[in-house]
């Protein structure tokens, strides 16, 4: 199988492990990954103080159109990076494209201003589970939820193995 071409949206303070325990997982299984930022070669931190990143794209530079998947960690991240329209037009073309989707924790924070979660089986973080409800999820309380073969969700740092068990699967088909 080819490997596929991963568009990772990050800002500063996400939290670490669920950028870097998927990164690792999606590169081991043959994936590249483009992080995603305003800035190009700015460094973001994780808010755990673990975690460094480079930014390899600014999002002024990319298109949805050029990759086979999207990554949304969580942390302070997506709250932020949902506040600039330009990320959330980004994440919203692949959910209208059918291309999968992998939000964990906070992640579906950009789905809820995408407005791509209505009529979706998802979970997210605690506090924003009444936010994804309101956005017109059906959100269940679980480790990991896949919708549609497209969207796939996890809870916690808790959940990343079967978080990372689940989007693996999906790049495959």
């Amino acid at each position: 199988m080819m490997g596929k071409n991963i568009a990772v949206v990050l800002t500063d303070y996400f939290e670490d492990s669920e950028y870097t325990e998927p990164a690792k997982a999606f590169k081991e299984a043959g994936h590249e990954l483009t992080v995603i930022e305003n800035e190009k070669g700015k460094t973001v931190k994780g808010k755990q103080g673990n975690a460094e990143v480079t930014v390899d794209a600014s999002i002024d530079d990319v298109n949805p159109s050029d990759f086979d998947a999207l990554l949304i960690p969580g942390g302070f991240s997506p709250d932020q990076l949902r506040a600039d329209d330009r990320f959330v037009q980004f994440t919203k073309a692949f959910m209208t494209d059918k291309k999968p989707v992998f939000a964990i924790c906070h992640g579906p924070q950009l789905l809820i201003n995408a407005k791509a979660l209505d009529g979706r089986k998802a979970t997210g973080y605690t506090s924003i589970r009444v936010d994804m409800e309101n956005a017109g999820a059906d959100v269940v309380d679980q480790e990991v939820v896949v919708c549609q073969h497209q969207l796939v969700t996890s809870r916690t740092p808790d959940d990343i193995p079967a978080f990372n068990r689940e989007s693996l699967a999906l790049l495959e088909k």
